[in-house]
């Protein structure tokens, strides 16, 4: 980054003040499942470019544009870095220098359930690890409670009634309000749902991978998640980028595919790119970019309480900020076709 680029960003950081008109700028809010929270209907997912190793003064530009649009949830989990607790850090520091009067305007949610540190108690579902994580992950982010605590995947190796009761006993502390499940679908989260249920632990969201490419929630998650009352969070709703206009002409230098192990040059094959482009015509059609028009398509569905975008950039969540949810039948019949010529 060039010195005056450095100095613009700092410049803005000095004189930055909350938006006074953050909640009159368009954005949405959707009850979370059945529950009494509330949740943007954008998150600001910190699962890159929150390392360690990335900007402090590019991070604290992204979480202000992300507030000062509306976005009330910031999604976080132990192992966001590099390196693993990293985000949480970052995410932490912010808040106590420039935005700790704001925590009760804020949905802070961390995850447990991959590894995080070494040894054989630091990933799965197990009451140790799951205790121990929300511990640092509170510790990290200078914080008495998240708002939510996820499990952040299906650990076959542990008894279902260890996983539940560890969340018994967490929210029994106070340490998190609400519960919810990351990439849970099938008889695996009916059964971890009713479960649950039954030791009145208050779970109010799913969060699972869905997008325009992406389509495997729908056919048992959705509807499972609705008959329980439990709201669903989306992950990679852009697909890690792809259904946003940066591909449009091949691998830039800079993107993810060329930074990132998550997304492999491999994906963009020549089917892919050519629905790529057919639906930013698409998009473009409605008045909308790629990324617009992919968002709006995500949280068409009365089932989504909320859609985690990440960024690079302060530009990238101005450009989100702005959806249109409402597509004709003719529109979804020709986003069908178009993505899967994949």
């Amino acid at each position: 980054m060039e010195q005056e680029q450095i100095w613009e960003l700092l410049k803005r950081n000095r004189e930055h003040a909350v938006a006074e008109d953050r909640y009159k700028k368009g954005m949405r809010y959707r009850r979370a499942g059945k529950s009494g929270l509330v949740l943007s209907e954008l998150s600001f997912g910190l699962w890159h470019n929150f390392g360690s190793t990335d900007m402090y003064e590019n991070m604290r530009d992204m979480v202000f544009t992300a507030f000062d649009g509306g976005i009330t949830v910031f999604d976080i989990a132990n192992n966001y870095g590099p390196a693993a607790g990293a985000a949480e850090l970052n995410f932490g520091r912010i808040l106590k220098n420039d935005l700790g009067g704001y925590r009760d305007e804020m949905v802070i949610t961390t995850k447990a359930g991959f590894g995080a540190w070494k040894g054989p108690y630091g990933d799965g579902g197990g009451k140790k690890y799951l205790i121990a994580s929300l511990d640092r992950s509170l510790k990290n982010l200078g914080v008495e409670y998240v708002d939510i605590y996820y499990h952040h995947r299906p650990d076959p190796d542990t008894p279902l009634e260890e996983t539940c009761g560890a969340f018994r006993r967490i929210i029994d502390s106070g340490k998190a309000l609400y519960i919810g499940i990351s990439n849970y679908s099938g008889a695996r989260m009916r059964e971890m749902l009713s479960m649950l249920r039954e030791m009145k632990v208050p779970v109010v969201l799913n969060q699972v991978q869905y997008s325009i490419f992406e389509r495997g929630a729908e056919e048992d998650v959705f509807g499972d998640c609705k008959k329980n009352g439990v709201g669903v969070t989306v992950y990679s709703p852009l697909a890690q980028g792809l259904l946003t206009d940066k591909y449009l002409k091949g691998i830039p230098e800079d993107s993810r595919m060329h930074k990132n192990a998550f997304l492999k040059e491999s994906a963009l094959t020549q089917e892919k790119l050519s629905a790529i482009r057919a639906l930013n015509e698409i998009a473009q059609k409605r008045g909308q970019s790629l990324a617009q028009m992919a968002l709006s398509w995500v949280l068409r569905r009365e089932e989504v309480s909320s859609v985690i975008i990440g960024a690079s950039k302060r530009e990238q969540i101005i450009d989100n900020l702005t959806l249109n949810c409402e597509f004709t039948a003719e529109e979804l019949a020709e986003i069908d076709r178009v993505s899967k010529i994949q």
